[in-house]
């Protein structure tokens, strides 16, 4: 995925648009906890809305963190935490809707690895507990260390409150299991167990939990581990982290092996080898649902076979193996009080329904997504109008359709506007596109704000401290207005004295932040600049292709003065680049006021140059690679996605800078034009010797 205002359907952009109010509403609820001890709401209400945060960022893994406080899940180190990095990142999953999403993922998966329609594609089905994932890892068959999901990477230590987790083996059965063992599972709290605490818990005036999930995140957040052991938890295991040897070669024989050592597995979990089975498996435990004695939001689906789970490998930061299907949205009745139209940072314009506040699915819900003007007009959702609201795959809010019967006499339909609220440019809407966007560019506020939060951005600069709540303060008080202006602010301490909520420490930390970030990887920078159709993913191509930021930027200028130039032939070769996001990209480059700011940070910052990953030592590192003709033993997608995580750069066309080609039956052009030029030809048979080597 790439810009979430870019290529993105408008429904993506109301995500990263609810993700910046979560993160500034979580980071002002943070400031009055940690730093003026005086919290605003429960801790029951503080979870939800970090759940919130949490699912939204699973369900869209490219938009966590406009300002995402998702790497401080649970309380941060300072209050008696320390980080844990994972070895094995936990990742999030993707998302099913329907059983079309279902049969996708199938074939998807027969199409990777060039499977015939006869071979038998086993899926492990396992119910989704709304909980909280967690890492235990053993030592010789004892418990040593137990962390939080946190970002993927690093989580925090909870290993004393796990040790309370009674179904928690302290040391595992039986004496096959190696010396290094990760096992990752669910924790949760019982409802049975849920509505015994909230009885206690009232008995003696104490705050009610407002579900068994967020109980049982209190419950591990606990830094008196005493109050962990009050209350009783559940976990369910259900795959590795870090081994030290193989255990198993398939995700039903591995549940079997954490059975047999003496964790607790799901009983609903089954084995399926159609879609048919499938789907039937989620209808029927989905209308067993209420009467389990915990939580599911849906099923997990996960390719059976360990080999293929490894060819699968992932994209972005989710297994192609595996994904989420999630159970019926809830719905609710409520009134749309009004239709408000937010700007993002490339100029798109989104509707946003204003709602008398209605509970969904167990969250409050007062803001919904309306798409576009094209589903306004569709579903002719009009301002005074009572409509059905559902949160999709219960996370993102949405107006499904008006309630016509209670329609107000005087209604009238919703005229979008033509120009932006902001800062009255017009707004157009170009051929082919859904979404409309202002035109004002660098002189619409809105859109120069949200562009600066997305420069310090989780994945992009990650500057502590520099929320977006903090970033439109900073802008309205003119300490800022552009990103080099971040790096300057150091020279402005005078400005902050006196500034509310800004103490001498918080200044000193804010700028020590900052100043830590004068050095950034050159696939941050480029995602950090909020170039439109360039996410993460597309950044880190540019970076692995260009090397350096000196070696972009001079490709860029050359490629944007000449189309005809090799230079512009080589960034449209790029494998997920392309014609349209390159004009999306020379266009940003082109820009004066653009161009002044990469100079500007060129000087305040040292970009450090395109590293090959660790482990992409090989034999194809750093080399270009096409592929042409029909692949008979491995897809087209399986071999490119081979080459790039042995560190070679997949192009779409040949040219001098091409190292291989690998040519199957039906080679044409390219294989030609290979030829021509010099370039290394090899067979599949070659290719697969050379990478397996």
């Amino acid at each position: 995925m790439s810009d979430p205002e870019g290529e993105f359907p408008v429904d993506e952009l109301f995500a990263a648009e609810e993700l910046k109010h979560l993160a500034d509403e979580i980071s002002a609820h943070d400031r009055a906890y940690y730093q003026n001890d005086t919290p605003m709401i429960s801790d029951a209400d503080y979870d939800v809305l970090r759940q919130r945060n949490q699912a939204i960022e699973a369900r869209f893994p490219d938009l966590v963190r406009d300002d995402s406080p998702s790497k401080r899940v649970g309380a941060p180190a300072a209050s008696g935490f320390s980080k844990v990095a994972h070895r094995k990142p936990m990742l999030s999953l993707g998302n099913a809707f329907s059983e079309d999403d279902v049969t996708e993922f199938v074939e998807r998966i027969r199409r990777f690895l060039s499977l015939t329609e006869d071979q038998l594609i086993e899926i492990v089905a396992e119910p989704k507990i709304d909980g909280l994932s967690v890492n235990c890892r053993y030592e010789r068959g004892k418990f040593v260390l137990g962390a939080t999901r946190g970002d993927g990477a690093t989580g925090e230590n909870i290993t004393e409150n796990l040790r309370f987790v009674a179904e928690l083996p302290a040391t595992l059965a039986g004496t096959d299991f190696p010396d290094v063992l990760e096992v990752r599972g669910e924790v949760y709290m019982a409802k049975s167990d849920f509505q015994a605490l909230n009885a206690r818990q009232e008995a003696a005036g104490n705050k009610i939990f407002a579900n068994p999930r967020n109980a049982a995140a209190g419950s591990l957040r606990q830094l008196d581990s005493s109050v962990t052991a009050s209350r009783t938890l559940s976990i369910f295991a259900y795959s590795l982290g870090e081994v030290s040897a193989s255990v198993a070669t398939s995700q039903s024989e591995l549940l079997q092996r954490f059975k047999d050592w003496g964790f607790p597995i799901n009983p609903l979990t089954g084995v399926c080898a159609s879609v048919d089975e499938i789907v039937a498996l989620h209808s029927k435990i989905e209308a067993a649902r209420s009467g389990l004695d915990y939580d599911i939001d849906g099923m997990v689906y996960k390719v059976n076979r360990f080999d293929w789970q490894d060819r699968l490998g992932f994209v972005s930061r989710a297994p192609r193996w595996a994904i989420a299907h999630k159970f019926a949205a809830e719905q609710a009745q409520t009134r749309l009080n009004d239709i408000t139209i937010q700007v993002g940072r490339t100029g798109a314009l989104t509707p946003v329904a204003n709602l008398e506040p209605v509970t969904v699915g167990g969250v409050v819900v007062s803001r919904a997504t309306l798409h576009n003007e094209d589903e306004i007009a569709r579903k002719d959702v009009r301002e005074g109008d009572m409509v059905i609201i559902q949160r999709a795959g219960d996370v993102i809010p949405q107006v499904v359709s008006a309630v016509i019967e209670k329609r107000p006499a005087d209604s009238r339909a919703f005229v979008f506007p033509t120009v932006c609220p902001q800062c009255g440019s017009h707004a157009v809407r170009e051929e082919g596109e859904v979404v409309r966007r202002c035109t004002g560019g660098l002189v619409c506020p809105a859109q120069a704000v949200e562009r600066l939060k997305h420069f310090v951005s989780r994945n992009a600069f990650d500057i502590e401290g520099l929320g977006g709540r903090n970033i439109e303060a900073f802008w309205n008080d003119k300490l800022i207005a552009t990103p080099t202006d971040i790096f300057k602010l150091s020279e402005r301490h005078a400005d902050f004295e006196g500034r509310e909520g800004w103490g001498e420490k918080s200044v000193d930390n804010l700028f020590a932040a900052i100043e830590v970030r004068r050095h950034i990887e050159l696939p941050r920078f480029i995602f950090a600049l909020g170039i439109r159709q360039v996410g993460q993913a597309t950044a880190r191509l540019l970076a692995k292709h260009y090397g350096s930021f000196d070696g972009w930027m001079a490709a860029m200028e050359t490629a944007a003065s000449d189309p005809e130039s090799e230079c512009y032939q080589e960034l449209i070769d790029i494998d997920g680049v392309g014609p349209a996001v390159a004009k999306d990209i020379l266009e940003f480059v082109s820009e004066h006021h653009n161009r002044t700011v990469l100079e500007e940070l060129k000087g305040l910052l040292e970009i450090a140059a395109y590293e090959t990953p660790q482990g992409n030592s090989s034999p194809i590192s750093g080399k270009t690679v096409v592929f042409t003709g029909t692949l008979e033993k491995v897809g087209r997608n399986e071999a490119k996605a081979k080459a790039e995580s042995l560190g070679a750069k997949v192009a779409g066309s040949v040219s001098k800078r091409t190292d291989f080609v690998v040519a199957g039956p039906g080679a044409g052009s390219k294989l030609k034009k290979a030829e021509e030029l010099g370039v290394a030809v090899m067979s599949e048979d070659e290719w697969l010797a050379l990478v397996d080597a």
